[in-house]
């Protein structure tokens, strides 16, 4: 009988509680959790019946009962927690983003191929059975080639600027935070990787990147628009103009339909495939997966091309974190 694997999750915040949730849906359950605050750790151990806290998180990284680990805290935190979890020969599932930058994303990924583990972002347009079943239609022909792609991701947040949308010291601003899911759908859906990349930035008064837009092509001479932005609020929208039609996608990060537009006789056709309600339990189960032996749905290049995308635009921007000055 195959052994079940063990997960430990860092963090007990929003995303540990939907992990915890999910997991018990499919009749798991974590196995141990680490929290910077102790107490929280145990109460949140208590609510999901986790049979082990750790007094000092980091002895997660060493435990060796420990298979795979969810880091789910704030993300200028990550790389430092991967390269200690690496060192302890644990795979990674990590919250986006991933990183701060792509050179953080490199050094992490160089460590663990040295160690024999796996790292895969968190991030649900990889594992969402929606965009599986939009691509293999596309590879297939039914659509046309992709031409276009445009997006639109707008969170209205109260305009305080010490809490961690807007906060520097938490690597704060649009782009870490929600562009990610954005750029991640534009890279699921181009051919290659964006070549050429221009913007236009708003930034906040503490200098994080508050509002933005975003113009990207590839060498296929696909070209796709992002609209992003802290302050105001605009769908969840992602629009992918093929040589037929139209396919648009509301509430993208954890869609489960599509709507394809015909271009010559205007019909419309839904596609519908998996569940919003089991976002969580994709990545966790594709994780799994590929600890035994399937890597093919982690997608750790796509996550490499969109941490290089973000990374080339704040450079542009001139927009760094304190943990990049040093």
């Amino acid at each position: 009988m195959e052994k079940d694997l063990h997960w430990a999750v860092l963090g007990v915040g929003v995303i540990a509680n939907q992990m915890a949730e999910a997991l018990q849906k499919h009749g798991k359950k974590i196995f141990s959790v680490g929290n910077r605050t102790h107490e929280k750790a145990v109460a949140f151990a208590e609510k999901y019946g986790i049979e082990k806290v750790y007094d000092d998180p980091d002895q997660m990284f060493t435990d060796p009962e420990v298979d795979i680990i969810y880091i789910t805290t704030p993300h200028n935190t990550h790389c430092s927690f991967m390269k200690k979890a690496i060192a302890g020969g644990k795979h990674l599932l990590v919250e986006k983003s991933i990183t701060l930058n792509s050179s953080e994303l490199s050094e992490c990924l160089a460590l663990a191929k040295e160690k024999g583990t796996l790292i895969a972002e968190a991030q649900t347009i990889y594992h969402m059975p929606l965009y599986t079943e939009l691509s293999g239609r596309l590879r297939a022909g039914e659509f046309g080639r992709v031409n276009l792609i445009t997006m639109n991701f707008g969170s209205f947040k109260d305009y305080n600027m010490k809490n961690r949308f807007f906060n520097r010291s938490l690597a704060g601003g649009a782009m870490l935070d929600i562009g990610v899911y954005a750029l991640s759908f534009i890279r699921w859906f181009f051919d290659s990787a964006p070549t050429d990349m221009q913007s236009m930035l708003v930034k906040a008064p503490t200098g994080v990147d508050e509002e933005a837009s975003m113009l990207l092509e590839n060498n296929a001479g696909q070209l796709a628009t992002l609209m992003l932005s802290m302050h105001s609020k605009q769908p969840k929208r992602g629009m992918i103009s093929c040589e037929k039609g139209y396919i648009e996608v509301m509430e993208y990060p954890r869609a489960q339909e599509a709507v394809f537009t015909d271009a010559v006789t205007g019909e419309k056709a839904v596609i519908a495939k998996g569940s919003t309600d089991d976002a969580l339990w994709y990545e966790l189960s594709d994780m799994e997966a590929a600890v035994k032996g399937d890597t093919s749905r982690l997608h750790i290049d796509y996550t490499e091309d969109v941490m290089r995308i973000m990374t080339d635009f704040r450079k542009q921007w001139g927009l760094t974190y304190p943990e990049e000055e040093g």
